[in-house]
């Protein structure tokens, strides 16, 4: 599994990235990024964590 960020909805809040830094970050236009990284273990729960608090519910985990 890993995570993406739809980045034309994203409103750039860091949520993301304060919960579940080893996978989120902000990118230089101040909207989410997702590393390119599977998700297993304590990782996948952060950015589970992530995804279900995101505002704008623009990450997607498959």
């Amino acid at each position: 599994m890993k995570a993406k960020i739809e980045r034309e909805e994203c409103i750039g809040c860091g949520l993301c990235a304060a919960l579940c830094p080893e996978i989120f970050s902000m990118g230089d236009d101040d909207i989410a990024q997702a590393a390119d990284q599977e998700l297993q273990g304590d990782v996948l729960a952060s950015a589970e964590e992530a995804r279900d608090s995101c505002p704008v519910e623009c990450i997607i985990i498959e």
